[in-house]
């Protein structure tokens, strides 16, 4: 008796249990990957733009992006390839396209994994209620700089061109550049609206959310400097795909309105 009707028990409980198994491995199949920190290092001209659309990225995907922010070259502690250097975190580098095009010659960036965001300009800026100078054509923008007492500009892209390209083009490196000062570490617009510099130059991203200054607008074609932002995943990030998931986000189409309105130009496709 005992034997006949042990046998479908224990026949049952064995099928129970292989269900159970196979509820839990479904379970663990379709849980979600864990939530990653998603570590970013990135220069100011395209800061504007990535502050509005993280928050998005953030909700869709639960990750959680930190941000650490420097100049895309240059020796000051803050500056992306000092950081990598010394060892900080990083899934995701958003720079200058030439200055990330040198991180990559030297090794340090995953390749294949560079994508191209903005293309950005430099604008002049004085401070709030000063008199807006004539920039419209050449001329004119040569007699205003001329005319200006003092002169600031950044220590990244835009910077480093005014100062080792721009000047020259104009024909004016010994009348501005004894005026001239590079700032580190700080925007331009800050030094402008405080007044310790009457003119100021950097991209127009980087002035638009400065309080206490008017901008100009750009300065002449005949000597703008078009920088592109790009973004690209340094080597040795411990969260690629949560990394290809945020370039992805922030080169996608439907963002190009939002990047547009912080003074860049968005590439859709290059």
């Amino acid at each position: 008796m005992t034997t006949t009707t042990s046998r479908p028990y224990c026949g049952a409980r064995r099928r129970l249990a292989r269900i159970a198994a196979g509820v839990v491995a479904g379970l663990v199949l379709a849980a979600p990957a864990k939530a990653a920190d998603v570590h970013v290092m990135i220069s100011g001209g395209f800061t504007a733009a990535y502050e509005a659309l993280v928050p998005g990225f953030e909700k869709k995907t639960g990750d959680k992006v930190v941000t650490a922010f420097g100049p895309s070259m240059g020796t000051a502690p803050e500056a992306i390839p000092v950081r990598l250097a010394r060892g900080e975190p990083a899934d995701v580098v958003i720079m200058v396209g030439y200055a990330l095009d040198t991180l990559d010659k030297e090794g340090k960036i995953e390749p294949g994994s560079k994508v191209a965001l903005a293309d950005s300009r430099i604008a002049l800026a004085v401070k709030a209620g000063a008199k807006v100078p004539d920039i419209a054509t050449l001329d004119a923008f040569k007699k205003a700089l001329l005319g200006a007492t003092s002169i600031a500009y950044s220590d990244s892209a835009s910077g480093v061109y005014i100062e080792k390209e721009m000047y020259k083009k104009l024909g004016l490196e010994g009348e501005l550049a004894p005026k001239s000062k590079m700032i580190v570490a700080e925007r331009v617009g800050n030094v402008v609206a405080r007044g310790d510099a009457e003119f100021g130059f950097q991209q127009i991203a980087e002035l638009k959310p400065i309080k206490g200054i008017t901008i100009v607008g750009p300065i002449p074609p005949e000597v703008q400097k078009v920088t592109v932002f790009s973004a690209g995943i340094p080597k040795g990030a411990k969260h690629p795909e949560a990394a290809r998931a945020l370039i992805a986000w922030l080169s996608s189409p439907e963002h190009a309105a939002a990047i547009a309105e912080t003074g860049l130009d968005p590439i859709k496709a290059r």
